[in-house]
């Protein structure tokens, strides 16, 4: 194992267990934090071509953060499990000394068990968290290239292959994350047991283009007129709107209008100015365009995809239809499985039914395989 190209991880400004260490320093250690052990790093990537045709930015050198973690007690010999999630979602996936964003499915006992798997992930290329972006420096948007599910999959291998792991048990991905598993089983099938794809197919739907065509002009012109987190603020509010469903906003916002100074407001304005104000205070609209248009860059090719494969869909999805992941499994070369569910909550279901996900992930990574 080459780990001369390793890092601990972070920032100064990143608090964590494992302090921060210089470039070019060893894997660094497991330290336990509560009931899990978790080690970080930055792995310095090779600067090979991107999917797309681009290249990274001149002075530019890509960096992945990472992070592993895994049961307290657990032995260092357990099988890893990468588990990759939407946009927003980052390498904390599990509750260590910050919460994780699936920390309700990930941890000690849970449906992707940390007593029974490793689990790795890590941020993402072009993304809103550690690895190299155009956030860093404040570049114009046309200076860095257009990174690809293909490209994620490709920095996984190398992230792999730093750690001396050459085999893994299963992906699993939900939303972008699903996206990057299927880029990895077509490219890289024979490093994967088994893929889990929650909520992703192997492109994007025209109409989910079309939603985050959307967005991203109304990110753009804000930020020509160096408004920025206004621009965001819309484009998450549009976000949501195809996130949910018509279901919930009826059950939710189906009240009155209040008069105010300039008309009506509506009920459903206060859900879609919080959502959107979370969003631009926490994620940078150069990273948001960056990996919105990698949703819609996303193409796989299922014929060429022979590891077994677990699709999850939701029956009220309005980003990724149910009918594309019923055409993805007619087309996969390898054994595959497609479990629907049923929720009020559309492509944000892999977040909100946490009892149901957790029945179908525990039934997926347990489960003898049949091919369908």
């Amino acid at each position: 194992m080459d780990s001369s190209v390793l890092s601990a991880a972070t920032r100064s400004s990143d608090p964590g267990p494992v302090s921060p260490a210089s470039v070019n320093s060893p894997v660094p250690p497991h330290v336990a934090v509560g009931a899990v052990r978790v080690r970080r790093g930055r792995l310095s990537l090779e600067p090979r071509p991107l999917h797309r045709g681009g290249s990274w930015p001149d002075g530019v050198s890509p960096v992945l953060a990472w992070e592993e973690v895994l049961a307290a007690d657990a032995t260092d010999e357990l099988p890893t499990v990468v588990v990759l999630g939407g946009i927003s979602a980052g390498r904390h996936v599990a509750d260590t000394d910050r919460r994780g964003w699936w920390s309700e499915i990930v941890g000690p006992g849970k449906a992707v068990d940390l007593a029974a798997y490793r689990v790795l992930s890590f941020d993402y290329l072009g993304g809103n968290g550690e690895s190299t972006g155009p956030r860093f420096g404040g570049a114009e948007t046309s200076a860095w290239p257009s990174v690809d599910s293909q490209d994620q999959a490709a920095a996984l291998v190398q992230l792999l292959d730093a750690l001396g792991v050459t085999r893994l048990r299963a992906v699993v991905g939900a939303s972008y994350g699903g996206a990057v598993a299927l880029a990895f089983g077509e490219h890289h099938g024979a490093r994967v047991d088994q893929l889990v794809v929650i909520s992703a197919a192997h492109r994007s739907h025209p109409v989910t283009t079309a939603y985050r065509t959307l967005q991203r002009r109304v990110v753009r012109e804000a930020l020509r007129w160096h408004e920025a987190g206004t621009g965001l603020r819309w484009a998450r509010g549009l976000a949501m709107v195809g996130y949910r469903t018509p279901e919930e906003f009826a059950a939710r916002f189906d009240g009155e209008p209040i008069r105010v100074e300039d008309g009506y407001r509506f009920p459903v304005e206060d859900y879609l100015e919080a959502r959107g104000e979370a969003f631009a205070q926490t994620f940078d609209p150069l990273a948001f365009l960056a990996l919105s248009e990698s949703l819609d860059l996303h193409r796989v090719d299922p014929a060429r995809i022979h590891v077994a494969t677990d699709l999850v869909g939701i029956t009220s999805d309005q980003i990724v239809p149910l009918a594309d992941l019923e055409s993805l499994r007619r087309s996969l070369a390898g054994p595959a499985r497609l479990r629907v569910l049923a929720s009020l909550y559309g492509h944000d279901a892999f977040l909100k039914e946490v009892a149901a996900v957790t029945g179908i992930l525990r039934s997926i990574l347990t489960a003898e395989r049949e091919v369908v």
